[in-house]
């Protein structure tokens, strides 16, 4: 089993939460894990993208070579795309489709949407959308998570308990929100693939 992962989206967004989800989830499955540092600028509205490594065999480096990522896990589309030259031929893209505009030239979403929806394996959602219904619009990033678990070969159970270690300090009704969030993009990742 290896996983090679790419996060990607922009400061604020959740990409270390879902990181650290993925790499407990994985460390508490016996699984071996590398991470690289987050890249970009991390304060809120500046892009951040982050290497995750995960295989049942010790890990060498912790840089995905181009072309070699199993998985893009954005939480926002530019980003997603940013990170194609990456992706394997038979990586797949799950990505939020809710632009987080901060640049003036930030590209036309049906151009964004003909790209991501060109890829022959992509999830593409409404995160913020699903985790607004929810009543938890801040939990756009377990919607995330969710519908990139069946990509991940990591039990679903150990997710959904980072989940808990994760969010445990912050209350049940929070870990409960998450967990909801989490349960909703597993539900459309999983009807996208039948």
């Amino acid at each position: 089993m290896k996983r090679d992962i790419i996060l990607a989206g922009v400061g604020g967004q959740g990409i270390l939460s879902i990181a650290a989800a993925i790499g407990m989830a994985a460390l508490d499955s016996g699984l071996c894990l590398k991470q690289a540092e987050v890249h970009g600028m991390s304060q809120r509205g500046g892009d951040v993208s982050s290497n995750l490594r995960i295989a049942d065999h010790e890990i060498a480096s912790d840089l995905i070579p181009f072309g070699q990522a199993d998985l893009i896990i954005s939480v926002e589309p530019m980003e997603s795309l940013r990170y194609l030259p990456y992706l394997s031929a038979d990586g797949w893209v799950i990505s939020n489709i809710k632009p987080f505009v901060n640049i003036s030239n930030y590209p036309e979403m049906d151009k964004l949407m003909a790209e991501i929806s060109s890829l022959n394996k992509h999830i593409a959602l409404d995160a913020d959308e699903i985790a607004k219904n929810l009543g938890s619009a801040r939990s756009a990033n377990m919607v995330i998570l969710g519908a990139s678990a069946p990509f991940l070969e990591i039990p679903v159970d150990k997710l959904r308990d980072a989940i808990r270690k994760i969010f445990g300090r912050k209350g049940e009704d929070i870990v409960n929100l998450n967990l909801g969030a989490f349960d909703a993009g597993l539900d459309f990742a999983s009807s996208r693939m039948g």
